[in-house]
């Protein structure tokens, strides 16, 4: 729960920037993502949110996201000790009402083919949740990926 109010504020802020964000999005097998946000030029950033020490020392994934976003963060309470943060990582300060970008991560833009394919995956995974909101019944009759 900690992190889903980490979440909630980071797509509360970057809302504020144009971004659309959507929620534990998976960009590839044994990868789920807590916030992957889509701006106004096309960009892709994720957003890993981590509720503390525990909950970070616990993730051995998040190399794995880099390849798919043209820039990464991390999002952490006020009382998170950054200092564990890899260096050249984003950094993000949230609660459940909203977020300040502290340090932008170093942008690698997305090869053209790899861009599409994520675009994809957003445009699906968001259209699917609101699917869920209007017709929660629906959820069952999906079929194969």
């Amino acid at each position: 729960m900690p992190g889903q109010l980490l979440a909630r504020g980071v797509s509360r802020h970057l809302l504020s920037h144009g971004f659309a964000t959507v929620h534990e999005l998976v960009p590839a097998p044994g990868l789920r993502v807590d916030v992957m946000g889509l701006g106004p030029k096309g960009e892709i950033w994720i957003v890993e949110c981590k509720s503390g020490r525990a909950d970070y020392a616990a993730d051995r994934k998040w190399q794995g996201y880099l390849e798919w976003a043209d820039r990464f963060f991390w999002a952490v309470d006020a009382e998170f000790p950054t200092e564990l943060l890899p260096e050249g990582t984003g950094l993000i300060i949230a609660d459940a009402y909203d977020a300040e970008i502290l340090r932008l991560g170093p942008e690698a833009p997305l090869p053209g083919v790899r861009r599409k394919a994520m675009l994809q995956k957003f445009a699906r995974h968001a259209a699917l949740r609101l699917q869920g909101l209007r017709d929660p019944a629906a959820t069952g009759l999906m079929g194969p990926g």
